[in-house]
């Protein structure tokens, strides 16, 4: 064989293995184009989602301006964080757990039958300036207010109340006199509102994997259908929401032992959710913003996905060590010894604190 015929075979050779690459970084070429095309396929129906989950209550068109003021920017915040990074004013948010009593899930787990949903558990969240601390109060649900006249969406009002339970303000009005009836009386302007029902509150427990919690004493209590040891458990969901709802169990079954209990809860899902790894697992992630959003409720500043998300970085710094929580100071209503009324001037100084 010639020289020249081995460099036509040798050259035939090198082409043959071109093309293969060439071919072969082709498929890698498509491949990784599908695979993008699908990623961004997932991560568009995951947004549209969860946001589409989100249910909203325009409650600031429905109050109107009659209302206590919003917090001004604090001064030494605007110069130790920049406006892009953190907000400069301090944020209220009214959160309620109701014990919603609509679909199937909220029945089996205590909501009742199928006629309306009250505000089990009040929690006044409010966020400092500069979000590296947070106060939580919680408002008894026993306790007696005057209810004001709350608009209605069929354009009436709801006749006002003295005297009324505190709770009733959602069951007459809904959200929206849940807010005003807040705001009559704290004089503190909520800025926010967020509601997440009995089937959300377990199902983001279970997404989490479980809580934590410690009890002091024995919980025996037939109306939550919860029964624990005093010790330290690992908690499901539905442990969890009846561990949130237990107060014939424990002390002198009032609401306040309950708060105390409630209140344990929200440290340690605060704690599990710093824990828990949730941006280095978007599988885990997408569990528990789907189980958080899909039985949510909130005002419509913070009805998508983009305004929560915003929310939620801006409170990447504050840890639950620096989470307070308290209670509204109470003391047994005159009228009725199985109800309570603000302790004054203590809950009156509690709220001048937090405008």
């Amino acid at each position: 064989m010639s020289g020249d015929e081995r460099g036509d075979e040798t050259n035939g050779d090198e082409g043959r293995r071109v093309g293969r690459r060439s071919r072969a970084l082709k498929i890698v070429g498509l491949t990784l184009a599908g695979s993008l095309v699908l990623a961004a396929a997932a991560a568009g129906w995951a947004y549209w989602r969860l946001n589409d989950n989100i249910k909203s209550v325009d409650i600031n068109s429905a109050l109107g301006d009659n209302r206590p003021a919003k917090a001004t920017p604090s001064p030494t915040a605007s110069a130790s964080a920049s406006a892009e990074e953190l907000p400069t004013e301090a944020l209220n948010i009214l959160v309620l757990g109701s014990d919603s009593r609509s679909g199937a899930e909220n029945q089996a787990l205590g909501g009742g039958d199928s006629g309306g949903a009250r505000s089990d558990t009040a929690m006044v969240v409010h966020l400092d300036a500069g979000r590296s601390e947070a106060t939580v109060v919680s408002i008894p649900r026993d306790t007696l207010v005057t209810r004001p006249s709350c608009p209605l969406e069929d354009g009436g009002n709801t006749a006002v109340a003295y005297g009324a339970m505190f709770n009733s303000a959602y069951a007459v009005g809904g959200p929206v006199c849940a807010v005003k009836t807040v705001e009559s009386l704290t004089d503190v302007r909520m800025d926010h509102y967020v509601e997440i029902d009995f089937a959300g509150f377990a199902k983001l427990v279970d997404a989490l994997g479980g809580v934590t919690v410690t009890t002091e004493e024995d919980i025996d209590d037939e109306d939550s259908h919860l029964t624990l040891d005093a010790g330290t458990h690992r908690l499901d969901g539905e442990q969890a929401l009846a561990l949130a709802r237990t107060r014939h169990g424990i002390g002198d079954g009032s609401d306040l032992g309950r708060i105390e209990l409630q209140q344990q809860l929200v440290k340690a899902l605060l704690e599990q959710i710093s824990s828990a790894g949730l941006l280095t697992d978007p599988a885990q992630l997408y569990r528990v913003a789907d189980a958080v959003t899909g039985s949510l409720t909130t005002d419509t500043g913070l009805d998508s996905l983009t305004e929560l998300t915003r929310l939620g970085r801006s409170l990447q710094g504050l840890s639950a060590d620096a989470v307070k929580t308290v209670t509204m100071p109470v003391v047994p209503a005159p009228s009725d010894s199985n109800r309570v009324v603000a302790d004054e001037p203590e809950a009156g100084e509690l709220w001048e604190s937090l405008r």
